[in-house]
């Protein structure tokens, strides 16, 4: 069993807090920072147009497809421990990743940083849900690092921006240095550690999660380029699918598994985790294409192109304040599924914007929309994911979590990246037209993502918990 914090003592559950979120603001904000970063890094290491979504992608995929493992390295080894060797390798892995002199080096610098993630983060989330065991602390710390991760995706890009235009787009990278030498220094002495355990890592179920996610995207990425005939995608899927049913295959059979599936029992979680990989799918390949669009059909810089998202930033950080309000009125599971509605609505808006866009009120406003959408609903289905998890799953919970957000991330790319291509190939025009067109398609794309996130968010979470409320309701009468 974790050791908690005691009254008192140096290893106070707020410097806990502190360090938890502060860690998981710099995971998110490297899946952005990048972004407002990419076109000047495109001339300066030479990527080709298709190969820039894998400055991305490198990073992603890496993360999602070990965070499964980092998480069980974490129950194994203990929580401080691996915390601290995730953020000392994603630390140097930035600091190479910063001194890049060529495709290549980015690439390997960005998947290092991806593993060093994967073994960080769930140790994280994990050593906040054994520390908050009463239920006011933990949804307060839940909503918190929630919100961090909502916010942190869209607060990247407007750091990236200022880093890009002042100094150079390599800060970008050299931002995480600092911080993460910090919380390296702070965590041994503030955060608790658990106790070792006997077991076994299952490194075939990592690596079939792992290598199968990373075909699936390339495969998506390829058909956008070469068309869905090509010989080298049909390949790409066929060995992705191979590979993600030898990994539940695996899993299924594996005496310890790093994906127990005794996890998705509850159609809560199972539906969390649905809905969060179809809501940051929605969310980063918009952040990727309006990042492209401000910059190369309007024109902007860096820094205004950053500045561009600061509506949805300030939005999110927002429902930190308003969610817990409206969460002791109405059930978690309605006010998830209602956030999601105002998110799928605001990036349908967001679909309409063409070469002659102004910012206000075509782009604007549906950045507030989805900042109120998507910052209440990454709260909820936070809260969702853990929901009911005994403590010693919580480490492969907190895994799931952070799997599911960062796979989200590179497979919503990987497929709006191919529907981008799709359509730009068949369309006439300029270039400025043609480019709009194609982002606009993709926004189209985001939507129905989203609109597919709050179908499972109704079907799956909403309608299960009014059936409690109703069960619960009758016995209350009954007795």
């Amino acid at each position: 069993m974790p050791s908690l914090p005691r009254p008192g003592r140096a290893r106070s559950s707020a410097l806990v807090l502190f360090i938890i979120l502060a860690t998981q603001m710099m995971i998110i904000v490297d899946m952005s920072v990048i972004l407002t970063a990419l076109p000047k890094m495109h001339r300066a290491l030479g990527f080709s147009e298709a190969s820039l979504s894998w400055v991305q992608n490198a990073y992603t995929l890496t993360f999602g497809g070990l965070l499964l493992l980092g998480a069980r390295a974490g129950d194994l080894l203990g929580r401080r421990r691996v915390f601290i060797a995730g953020i000392t390798l994603f630390t140097l892995a930035s600091m190479a990743g910063g001194l890049a002199q060529s495709e290549g080096w980015m690439l390997i610098a960005r998947a290092l940083q991806g593993i060093g993630a994967a073994i960080a983060a769930p140790s994280a989330l994990a050593l906040l849900t054994t520390t908050y065991r009463e239920p006011a602390e933990r949804t307060r710390a839940l909503t918190l690092y929630a919100a961090v991760s909502g916010a942190s995706g869209s607060l990247g890009l407007v750091l990236g921006g200022m880093l890009t235009d002042w100094v150079s787009w390599r800060w970008s990278l050299f931002l995480n240095v600092p911080l993460g030498l910090s919380l390296v220094a702070l965590a041994p002495r503030h955060l608790p550690e658990t106790a070792r355990v006997t077991g076994r890592f299952d490194l075939t179920g990592a690596l079939t999660s792992t290598i199968g996610m990373s075909s699936l995207v390339y495969a998506f990425v390829r058909a956008g380029e070469e068309g869905w005939g090509d010989g080298v995608t049909l390949a790409a899927f066929s060995v992705a699918l191979t590979l993600l049913a030898a990994f539940v295959a695996t899993e299924l059979r594996a005496e310890q598994p790093i994906t127990p599936m005794r996890l998705f029992a509850s159609r809560e979680r199972s539906g969390a985790y649905a809905a969060r990989v179809l809501m940051v799918g929605a969310v980063f390949s918009m952040f990727f294409f309006l990042t492209q669009y401000l910059q190369n059909v309007h024109g902007y810089d860096p820094l205004r192109s950053g500045l561009a998202f600061l509506p949805q930033t300030v939005m999110i950080m927002c429902s930190v304040r308003f969610v817990p309000r409206l969460a002791a009125r109405l059930p978690a599971s309605t006010l998830t599924a209602g956030a999601l509605a105002i998110a799928a609505l605001s990036m349908a808006w967001l679909s309409r914007v063409s070469a002659t866009t102004a910012y206000f009120p075509g782009v604007a406003v549906p950045l507030l929309g989805l900042g109120v959408g998507i910052g209440t609903a990454f709260i909820g289905l936070t809260a969702a994911g853990v929901a009911g998890v005994e403590p010693r799953d919580a480490g492969a919970a907190s895994g799931l979590v952070n799997a599911a957000h960062q796979l989200g991330g590179s497979l919503g790319l990987g497929v709006m990246v191919a529907v981008f291509s799709a359509a730009t190939n068949h369309a006439t025009g300029d270039a400025r037209d043609t480019l709009a067109h194609g982002i606009a398609t993709a926004f189209t794309g985001s939507a129905v993502l989203l609109v597919a996130a709050l179908l499972v968010a109704l079907v799956v979470i909403v309608r299960p918990a009014r059936g409690t409320e109703r069960v619960v309701a009758a016995r209350a009468e009954a007795s």
